[in-house]
C-alpha cells in the first residue's frame, strides 16, 4: 500500500483529536504534521509528533491536508493548500457550496463525485445525518409536495467546538434541553437545502429544521417528520431505505425500530429507523436518523474521502 504524508490543521479542537485517533491507525496515511496556535511546541499524544503554527506546515513535504480550523479561516488555507498542489479535505462549511471547485463529500451518495478529486468539503453534522435520511425516500418518489419536511434534530455539545463559551459550561447545559437558531436560522440550512436538491435532480424539498442542544458529549439524533404520498406506507419507507443502503458498510437501516445515540456514538455508523405516526389526516412518516457528530458526522466521513481521494479501501483506517 502507498504511503501519504499527512498534515491536520487545527488538531487540538475536538474534531481534530478525533482525526489525529483515526489517522494513527491508518494504513496508508502518516501524519507528518499536526497544528495548534495555542499549543505549538507540546507533544501530540499517543504520537512522536510536536504540535506546530498552521503557517508553518512545510506544504512540500505533505501529500494530504485535513482541515479543522474555524469556519471563515480553514477555507483559506485549503485553497492555498489545494494551489500548492497538495490534496485537501476541508471539514468546515467554508467550501461546502462548491467554492474553489471543491466536491461535497457524503460517500453514500456521491461516492464515485469524490474518488479521484483533489479537494472536498467534508458535509457538516447535521446534513449528513438529514440528507442519508431522506434520500432514499426522495428518490423513491414517496415525499408528497406541498408541506414542508419537519426535522427535530439535537447534538451533543462537542458539535459546537472546543472554544470556551459560558452557554456550554457544565452548569449551563446540564439537567437542561434548548432550542436554538430555530426558525431555518442555523448556519446548515443552505447545505440541506442544496444537499436535498441535488438528490431531488431540481427543486428541493421544503423543509424546517430546528437543532437543539443535549446534555450529553457526542452524539446526533434526528427525528424528521415526512409527509408522504397517498398510499404510501412505512414498509415502502423500509423497503426503499434498505434496498438504496444494501452492502454500505456504515449504514444501518433498522427498520421499525428506531435508533438511539448508543446505537452509533464512538463509530462511524449511520444508523435510520421508521415509524408510521397514527391520528393524522395525511400519511405521515417518522424518520429517526442517530449518528456520532464527531466521527461519521466529521473526522470519520473525512477519512473515508480521503480514502477515496487516495484509491485505498473506503473503510481503511476507520473499521466497521
Amino acid at each position: 500500500m502507498n504511503k501519504y504524508s499527512v498534515a491536520v490543521l487545527g488538531a487540538t479542537g475536538y474534531t481534530g483529536l478525533e482525526l489525529v485517533r483515526i489517522l494513527r491507525d491508518h494504513p496508508g496515511l502518516v501524519m507528518r504534521f499536526a497544528t495548534s496556535e495555542a499549543e505549538a511546541g507540546q507533544p501530540v499524544r499517543g504520537t512522536s509528533l510536536r504540535y506546530v503554527k498552521a503557517a508553518d506546515v512545510p506544504l512540500a513535504e505533505v501529500d494530504i491536508v485535513f482541515a479543522c480550523l474555524p469556519h471563515g479561516e480553514s477555507g483559506a488555507y485549503s485553497t492555498a493548500a489545494h494551489e500548492a498542489g497538495v490534496k485537501v479535505v476541508d471539514l468546515s462549511s467554508d467550501l461546502r457550496a462548491g467554492q474553489a471547485g471543491a466536491e461535497y463529500g457524503i460517500p453514500e451518495l456521491w461516492r464515485e463525485c469524490v474518488r479521484g478529486k483533489t479537494l472536498v468539503a467534508n458535509p457538516g453534522c447535521y446534513p449528513t445525518g438529514i440528507l442519508l435520511g431522506l434520500a432514499p425516500l426522495i428518490r423513491a418518489g414517496l415525499v408528497a409536495g406541498g408541506k414542508p419536511v419537519m426535522i427535530d434534530a439535537a447534538s451533543g455539545v462537542t458539535g459546537a467546538g472546543r472554544t470556551a463559551k459560558r452557554e456550554y459550561l457544565f452548569g449551563e447545559i446540564a439537567e437542561d434541553y434548548r432550542a436554538y437558531a430555530a426558525g431555518n436560522a442555523h448556519r446548515h440550512v443552505p447545505e440541506i437545502g442544496a444537499g436535498l436538491g441535488r438528490i431531488a435532480g431540481g427543486e428541493a424539498p421544503e423543509f424546517v429544521f430546528t437543532p437543539h442542544l443535549l446534555p450529553v458529549r457526542r452524539g446526533i439524533l434526528e427525528t424528521m417528520y415526512v409527509p408522504l404520498v397517498a398510499g404510501t406506507s412505512v414498509g415502502a419507507a423500509v423497503e426503499a431505505t434498505r434496498s438504496m443502503y444494501t452492502g454500505e458498510p456504515y449504514i444501518e437501516v433498522m427498520g421499525e425500530t428506531l435508533p438511539s445515540l448508543r446505537d452509533v456514538v464512538n463509530t462511524n455508523r449511520v444508523a435510520i429507523g421508521h415509524a408510521p405516526v397514527a391520528g393524522v389526516k395525511d400519511p405521515l412518516l417518522l424518520c429517526v436518523v442517530a449518528l456520532d457528530n464527531l466521527v461519521k458526522g466529521a473526522a470519520g466521513q473525512a477519512v473515508q474521502n480521503a480514502n477515496l481521494m487516495l484509491g485505498f479501501e473506503e473503510t481503511a483506517g476507520i473499521g466497521r
